[in-house]
């Protein structure tokens, strides 16, 4: 009795994503311990540089193959995931990170060994991605103070949420808000704001929880306006946002909205899946509903 042909799998892995590397003899024996091989013909390729990810989806894609997998972070997931929007091909998610932002809010294990048993079990979801002007994201883009500690983050050699809350801590005093216009479909508002955050699922990361209500397949984008909040109610909104009640915070409006249009006096840098990067003033936000296939518990 034949038995049936297996199906082949890219496995891209990020070496350099998140607190922990991701050394290679040790996660081809946890990939080898944990995939079924009966089922799958894997090829693992690691990454050598910026946007090789989306080479090797592209190389993927023009060969036939239909399955792939990201082991890093939310930045090296952008990249891999804004090549197979649109298509019928299937994204799995190894999470590698430092905040791990997406897989948090899908629920996917972090455990390596768990999340690469996930993709046994082969149950999809069809979520919704977003563009801001001619940039992808799939989970949460920020402007404002967000941007700012993205950026911070980037010249960094040391990863983590030590990191990433020192940051925080150093720039907040100095940084002033900004105005804003924003059009929210048919709604127009002007608006003071320490950061603003288009969120497509519910959080940067660290299971921080900018948007609690927000449904990576409702079509929508949560568009959270934080005002800049004193020092001493640091701890009341630091336990709000784990508690995954931030919404009730006065210094939080969220809107709700599938086309939104930004004008900025100052400030290029948008923070996009966790990478700073420098955009015109003004901001076009749009979303994609079910436009990318993603495996989930």
């Amino acid at each position: 009795m034949n038995r049936p042909e297996r199906e082949k799998l890219i496995i891209i892995v990020n070496p350099v994503s998140g607190v922990r590397k991701n050394r290679q003899g040790e996660f081809r024996d946890i990939i080898e311990s944990s995939l079924d091989y009966d089922r799958f013909d894997p090829v693992i390729r690691f990454t050598r540089y910026a946007g090789h990810g989306a080479e090797i989806v592209l190389e993927g894609l023009e060969h036939g193959i239909n399955r792939f997998v990201v082991a890093g972070g939310d930045g090296t997931i952008n990249k891999v995931a804004e090549k197979l929007a649109g298509t019928d091909a299937t994204l799995g998610i190894i999470p590698a990170g430092s905040g791990n932002g997406l897989a948090h809010h899908l629920g996917i294990p972090l455990r390596k060994k768990e999340a690469i048993e996930l993709l046994n079990r082969d149950k999809t979801l069809r979520i919704d991605t977003c563009m801001v002007n001619d940039r992808f994201f799939a989970s949460i883009a920020g402007i404002g103070f967000d941007a700012r500690v993205a950026r911070q983050f980037a010249k960094c050699n040391s990863r983590g949420f030590l990191t990433y809350a020192k940051i925080v801590l150093k720039e907040y005093l100095s940084y002033k808000p900004l105005k804003y216009h924003l059009k929210l479909d048919e709604d127009e508002l002007q608006t003071e704001a320490f950061f603003i955050s288009f969120a497509n699922s519910s959080q940067f990361g660290y299971n921080t929880r900018i948007a609690p209500q927000a449904s990576i397949t409702d079509g929508l984008i949560d568009v959270c306006i934080v005002r800049k909040p004193p020092v001493q109610a640091f701890p009341g909104i630091a336990r709000l946002m784990y508690q995954q009640k931030i919404d009730r915070s006065k210094y939080i409006e969220i809107y709700r909205a599938s086309n939104i249009i930004v004008k900025r006096k100052k400030g290029k840098t948008v923070n996009i899946d966790g990478e700073a990067v420098k955009l015109d003033k003004k901001l076009h936000v749009t979303i994609k509903p079910s436009s990318l296939n993603v495996v989930v518990p």
